[in-house]
């Protein structure tokens, strides 16, 4: 029997003198290793939101941010996204959070260079950026592809920027500053799938893997690889808004939950038109919010503007 190895990656940590790397796999656990004794692990974390000690979610992907030495998070063939502390006091306690919302396995997992807050998962059809402080959901996506996603990443020096790669040998680049809801350019890479992207720490070269085993190596325009005038406020905006949104949709949601449990232990009926009405009721209610702060925002930013000015 054959174990796909998901992810390695190394913790460069001057506690452990940056000899310690850790992998994760499709057999469900996170093993953490010391380059000079690789003949068994140092140490073991079982991958099970069930608190029952056996595996129950098989690892894809690793994140390892070395300014937060014992945080890591592990992304699942299940679609779930796991957020891990390494010392917890027991090994059900290390699984802080789960995050879920892809439909396959998490391929890509990377934390914002900039807002380590905010994650990017790339899975099934979909990319996804996630906030730590929201767990229901994520708070942007983009559009649902006709071809698999399989890899991304963030640009290392424009926050609004990142890249993902395609089965149909299409690479993807997003910049959030200039539109949300498409691409900024797609890039017809080669005929084969594109399995993985890595991109130069300087932000200017970006190299790409196909499946059939070629390597193309492409160089970014000024536009990609240089951080735009008050790009990194606006992202803190955009990312804020976002949040604020997700979570008025999920108190309103919870909110109607509640209203409902409530009727039903007083023993009233309520039919599935009714269910509907409310559900419309909600999203009408959130969406009025969510403009509201947008304005408000718009208000607050106009007015520094003039301040500026004069």
């Amino acid at each position: 029997n054959f174990l796909t190895v998901g992810d390695l990656s190394s913790g460069i940590n001057a506690e452990y003198g940056g000899t310690e790397c850790f992998t994760t796999s499709t057999d469900g656990q996170v093993l953490w290793w010391d380059i000079r004794k690789m003949a068994e692990p140092t140490e073991t974390l079982v991958l099970d939101i069930t608190k029952k000690g056996k595996p129950t979610l098989g690892g894809i992907s690793l994140e390892y941010e070395p300014t937060m030495p014992t945080k890591f998070m592990v992304g699942t063939e299940q679609g779930i996204v796991l957020s891990c502390n390494r010392k917890a006091k027991t090994p059900a306690e290390r699984i802080v959070a789960n995050f879920s919302g892809h439909y396959g396995p998490v391929y890509a997992l990377q934390r914002n260079p900039f807002f380590p807050k905010n994650f990017l998962t790339v899975g099934d059809w979909t990319a996804r950026i996630w906030s730590e402080d929201l767990r229901e959901s994520s708070i942007m996506w983009t559009k649902f592809h006709k071809s698999y996603l399989t890899d991304g990443c963030w640009s290392p020096v424009r926050p609004a920027v990142f890249f993902t790669s395609r089965m149909d040998g299409c690479l993807d680049v997003w910049d959030y500053m200039f539109k949300q809801n498409d691409p900024t350019l797609s890039l017809q890479v080669c005929d084969d799938a594109l399995n993985c992207l890595r991109i130069q720490d300087h932000g200017s070269l970006m190299a790409c893997g196909s499946h059939s085993g070629n390597v193309t190596l492409l160089e970014l325009s000024e536009s990609l690889s240089q951080q735009q005038r008050n790009e990194k406020a606006s992202v803190t905006q955009i990312f804020e808004r976002e949040t604020k949104r997700e979570k008025i949709l999920e108190s309103r949601y919870r909110e109607m939950k509640l209203k409902e449990r409530a009727k039903s232990q007083q023993g009233e009926d309520k039919s599935g038109e009714d269910d509907e009405e409310n559900a419309e009721e909600l999203i009408e209610e959130a969406d009025k919010n969510f403009w509201f702060t947008v304005e408000q925002e718009k208000i607050g930013i106009e007015k520094k503007e003039k301040e500026a000015e004069q």
